[in-house]
């Protein structure tokens, strides 16, 4: 099932090098549609959101904005089991995101004090997707580090959403709920409806409609990424056990058609282990229609001999989600030179990341973790820098900054600090 290649045959390094670029998301395929979308929400409001879903959706709700009263009420409908686990794993992701509290910091040097104040965003909407599947866990997983960051409003975007989103709402802090999806509900919080105020900053993953939608109203909010398809990285030594690595492999294949489930082994006898664990274990999984697609698809697997090619693969495709299906993944993290969240040896499952585990699932995806980092607290705040000259200070420094303001022929920057000299 697996598209098999092994170091120094042709097509391996071929291979590699697209899939490093497997980021260049065919965005323009639908930006004109999205563009009209952003246009009638920003110029028509709830209405042009409402029609929309009604387009898409085959719906059309009461209300957008849902009384805080009843999507209260019906998340309390969840079995009291569900209710548990989500706020078990809703203490978990907050415990780990108290980590990243940020203070910000002052000093002084010369008669200058200097700092950073960080404060967060007063307004966020977080994204919970509602088509092939639905995610709880995403609305934990974006809504507390936003709790955690101090943000006093939070709002959740989703379509229809079911008791089970609205209890993982309630437990990770969402303060309203708007019933919408797409590129249409992005609109009307960039934006702002009759019913809906406009937020700060966007996050969470969506379909290629919403990802679009979020490139084109960056600048007018804030967003955390462009989020691509699903993908799984597993570096599998010879210790790894198959059925464990194709399990993983499949964890992530089952998201979608177009998801990515990548594998690095060192043996050809390990690739077809591999390779056949997962013929065996597709038949008995409920969605196999779209595990198997996005394996036949997207699935490969390179032969690679030892860990130090092992370790430059996975820095070449920098991967959402890395298992480190190795004896000694310590050894192997300084070789690893991009990846979105690392899961290290043999017992660690990718699941337990997308869980309870504690740090965000929201990672970025089609290699931008060279550059980006996963969805945490500090995606919530902003930072301002504190600037504090004396007297003294300034009388001491004038020469410095007259002298660079006149070199760039800004006459008006240096008599802004020659008026400030002690007369």
């Amino acid at each position: 099932m697996l598209t098999i290649y092994t170091r120094g045959e042709p097509g391996y390094d071929d291979t590699l090098a697209s899939l490093s670029r497997r980021g260049d998301e065919d965005l323009a395929r639908v930006e004109p549609d999205v563009r009209a979308i952003l246009d009638a929400v920003r110029e028509g409001g709830d209405q042009a959101v409402l029609e929309y879903t009604e387009r898409f959706d085959g719906r059309r709700p009461d209300s957008l904005v849902l009384k805080r009263e009843d999507w209260l009420r019906a998340a309390h409908t969840v079995d009291p089991a569900i209710r548990d686990a989500l706020t078990t794993a809703g203490e978990r992701i907050r415990r780990y995101h108290e980590h990243q509290r940020d203070p910000g910091f002052r000093y002084e040097e010369e008669g200058i004090e200097l700092g950073q104040r960080v404060r967060p965003v007063a307004a966020a909407a977080v994204y919970a997707p509602g088509g092939k599947a639905r995610y709880p866990s995403t609305v934990l997983m974006t809504a507390i580090p936003a709790t955690v960051a101090g943000v006093e409003r939070i709002v959740l975007i989703t379509p229809n959403p079911t008791p089970e989103i609205l209890a993982a709402a309630e437990v990770a802090g969402v303060t309203e709920v708007v019933d919408a999806g797409g590129a249409q509900a992005i609109a009307a919080v960039a934006y702002g409806t009759e019913s809906v105020a406009r937020v700060d900053k966007v996050v969470g993953p969506g379909n290629i409609y919403v990802a679009c939608a979020k490139r084109l109203v960056f600048g007018v909010v804030d967003i955390d990424s462009i989020a691509g398809p699903s993908e799984i990285l597993v570096v599998a030594d010879d210790g790894a056990d198959p059925e464990i690595v194709a399990a993983d492999l499949l964890s992530q294949a089952e998201h979608d058609e177009v998801a990515y489930p990548l594998a690095i082994v060192l043996s050809r006898t390990k690739a077809e282990a591999v390779d056949a664990a997962l013929g065996r274990q597709l038949v008995s999984l409920p969605r196999k229609a779209i595990a198997g697609e996005a394996v036949r698809k997207n699935g490969y697997c390179f032969i690679v001999g030892d860990l130090e090619e092992a370790g430059r693969v996975a820095t070449l495709l920098a991967a959402e989600h890395l298992s480190l299906s190795v004896a000694d993944p310590e050894a192997m993290l300084d070789a690893i030179g991009a990846a979105g969240a690392i899961f290290l040896g043999y017992h660690t499952p990718e699941a337990a990341g997308d869980y309870a585990a504690g740090p965000s699932h929201v990672l970025p995806t089609g290699g931008a973790v060279r550059f980006a980092s996963p969805l945490g607290v500090y995606d919530f705040v902003v930072r301002s820098s504190l600037i504090r000259y004396s007297q003294a200070a300034i009388d001491s420094q004038s020469d410095l900054l007259e002298g660079l303001a006149r070199l760039e022929g800004l006459e008006a920057h240096a008599r802004a600090v020659a008026l400030r000299r002690a007369k």
